[in-house]
């Protein structure tokens, strides 16, 4: 087979970095495997150029879901660019962190303060801190997926299996200390009685109940009996909103539904691909901050904020979140209608602008697999994961899902000579966590 100048590269890159990257949300392996292009030369609005000049449009996740105005976005490139050029960093601070911090606090009425950084994996580890440091307490319950660290991962000391169906089956928590054991305690989204079940046995030693606020449906009488449980028993409410902040609404999820949390964290939208995560609460928890160390040099770096502040500005300015929830349906729609036309058993799952496509197969992997290598060909790049972005026009919608029918009808006849597997011109879709081991770079 053919190898692209991308896959000849992510060969390399995988005997001398780790897992081959940093997120294995971008592993080849978890799309399609020999096949996809891996690594790109250009991208802009919704278009992906590869090392070998190839374009595609880019009908995933949005390099996961942080471009909601699309890549390299003009007026969030001016805003970096004129952040870099007076100086992205320096031994004073930027004025843009300030200005950031109101937005955000401005569109969330129940927040009084807010604390920065990077990534969505630190914020969160910031969040628990916090939670445990204005409470006293230290242990943590938790539904959905929350970041690679130790208070995270801990769950699957003595239980490998703790986070089977939250983050992914398969991972082993070596590298984290075992006396952070039974320190988290895991429930599923809509679960009430397992929420309640836990506090009632340890409410005396939960600092926290972190959370996603919406995972694959929306369920408002769960997040408001969830919120009753955290008053009655004093325990921190923290609704994690990194991936779903600014989706449904110029806020956080949340707000659609009416339930305050007493902390909230933001990430992967909020800069549109520049790295800059928040922490908001109410003021008489926050302020625990500074009662425990939590201090990083590049969390005070510019460029950040600018693109924040950028960001913020031009999704209201557009009303992005209307365009992004309406691209949604119109994908959800159209794909359903096509699935139905072609026979094939596909189902769609989460809210609009966050839409997660499977085949209900018994091999539904080598489905899917089939599905995404399909529509590469055919100039998309998707997968399990399809996370709208305001930049899609009406006409490159109708092209996705022009070429999803076509690609939907080989399904089918496949489907019904038994060739899905023998049709796949590389190996099927890695479904969890696996070791990736480095190839002969030849």
């Amino acid at each position: 087979m053919k190898m692209f100048s991308g896959q000849n590269l992510w060969q390399e890159a995988k005997n001398i970095i780790p897992g081959g990257n940093q997120l294995l949300s971008k592993q080849p392996e978890m799309f399609l495997p020999d096949q996809w292009p891996a690594y790109y030369e250009k991208a802009k609005g919704c278009q992906i150029w590869d090392l070998d000049g190839k374009s595609y449009l880019d009908f995933s996740h949005m390099s996961v879901g942080t471009c909601i105005l699309g890549y390299a976005d003009d007026d969030v490139n001016t805003a970096v660019i004129e952040s870099i050029k007076k100086g992205s960093i320096s031994t004073l601070n930027s004025w843009e962190e300030i200005a950031f911090a109101k937005e955000l606090l401005g569109c969330h009425s129940w927040a009084d303060q807010v604390r920065f950084s990077r990534t969505g994996g630190e914020a969160c580890c910031i969040a628990i801190r916090i939670a445990r440091a204005a409470s006293g307490k230290e242990k943590v319950v938790f539904c959905g997926y929350h970041g690679w660290h130790d208070w995270y991962l801990s769950s699957n000391i003595g239980d490998e299996k703790q986070l089977d169906k939250q983050l992914l089956p398969g991972i082993d928590p070596k590298g984290v200390p075992e006396g952070l054991g039974n320190t988290t305690y895991p429930f599923q989204f809509g679960d009430i009685n397992a929420v309640e079940k836990i506090l009632h046995c340890h409410h005396e030693d939960v600092a926290a109940i972190i959370m996603e606020p919406v995972r694959e449906t929306i369920d408002i009488q769960f997040l408001k009996e969830v919120k009753l449980l955290s008053q009655k028993y004093n325990v921190i409410l923290i609704f994690d909103e990194i991936t779903s902040g600014f989706r449904l609404n110029y806020g956080g999820a949340h707000k659609n539904f009416n339930v305050e949390p007493d902390m909230a964290i933001f990430g992967k939208a909020i800069g549109n691909g520049h790295p800059i995560s928040a922490v908001i609460g109410k003021r008489k928890i926050m302020e625990a901050a500074q009662e425990t160390f939590i201090s990083s040099t590049y969390w005070t770096e510019r460029v950040g904020f600018s693109a924040g502040l950028a960001t913020l500005k031009k999704m209201k300015s557009i009303e992005a979140q209307k365009m992004v929830v309406n691209h949604g349906k119109a994908i959800r729609k159209g794909l359903n209608e096509a699935a139905v036309r072609a026979g094939v058993k596909m189902k769609i799952m989460g809210i609009d602008p966050l839409l997660h496509v499977s085949f209900d197969y018994a091999d539904g992997d080598v489905v899917q697999t089939f599905f995404t290598q399909e529509m590469m060909e055919m100039g998309f790049l998707t997968g399990s994961a399809i996370y709208p972005t305001s930049v899609y026009s009406d006409q490159q919608i109708k092209s996705f899902l022009m070429a999803s029918e076509a690609a939907f009808s080989d399904i089918a006849k496949a489907i019904q000579q038994n060739t899905v597997l023998k049709r796949l011109k590389g190996p099927v879709k890695h479904a969890g966590l696996r070791r990736l081991t480095a190839a002969k770079v030849t």
